[in-house]
């Protein structure tokens, strides 16, 4: 299978972290691709119409994007212990991921706009408003952390990846002092070989 993949993105990472705790890493070829909001990566687009990352080419040649669909992909490839069918416990696990996936989402979008965007056209509100997000998402992983001991599935790998990004990118946000829980919560989750692995090369 090939991956089209970036190091940095921590939507890739969730793929890798699942890969890695399904045993189907050596089973991924990591294609280095530089997508871009703006100056697309055509190697990507040929593939992903949307031209993001990342985007899976399995052995039989179908494509499968976004983290969503290829983490499940290859959870049915694995063992499917990281999804249960059993509908309540799966779509619980789901919504998780939905959330941290969001959490993601906006801290990505708040680094675009201070990274990406011409300086005379950012827009304080935006990112603002962006890491709200990020602050309520954190607030509602805080109030059931302790609960969850040595759990493993989709939806705290994808929050694992989300915090590992706000380490990564956002240093200054010191997220642990508001969500105390989730910190210790992290610095287990965060010592799995899966998690040092895939590791972005700056962290």
């Amino acid at each position: 299978m090939k991956l089209f993949y970036s190091q940095t993105s921590p939507f890739v990472r969730k793929c890798l972290v699942t890969a890695h705790e399904l045993g189907l890493a050596p089973r991924l070829e990591l294609e280095p691709a530089a997508a871009h909001p703006v100056n697309r990566d055509r190697s990507v687009v040929e593939r992903n119409p949307l031209g993001k990352i990342p985007t899976l080419v399995t052995d039989a040649g179908a494509v499968f994007f976004d983290s969503r669909v290829i983490c499940e992909y290859l959870n049915g490839l694995g063992d499917g212990h990281l999804l249960p069918t059993v509908a309540e416990a799966r779509f619980a696990i789901l919504t998780d991921q939905a959330l941290a996936d969001g959490l993601m989402d906006a801290a990505v979008l708040a680094r675009y706009e201070s990274t990406l965007r011409p300086e005379q056209l950012r827009w304080p509100d935006w990112t603002r408003g962006q890491m709200e997000k990020v602050s309520s998402a954190l607030s509602d992983f805080e109030r059931r952390a302790a609960t969850w001991g040595d759990r493993m599935d989709l939806g705290v790998i994808a929050l694992g990846c989300a915090l590992g990004y706000l380490d990564f990118r956002y240093p200054e946000f010191a997220w642990r002092e508001r969500s105390p829980s989730l910190g210790r919560w992290y610095g287990r989750f965060a010592a799995r070989e899966s998690m040092t692995e895939t590791r972005p090369p700056a962290a």
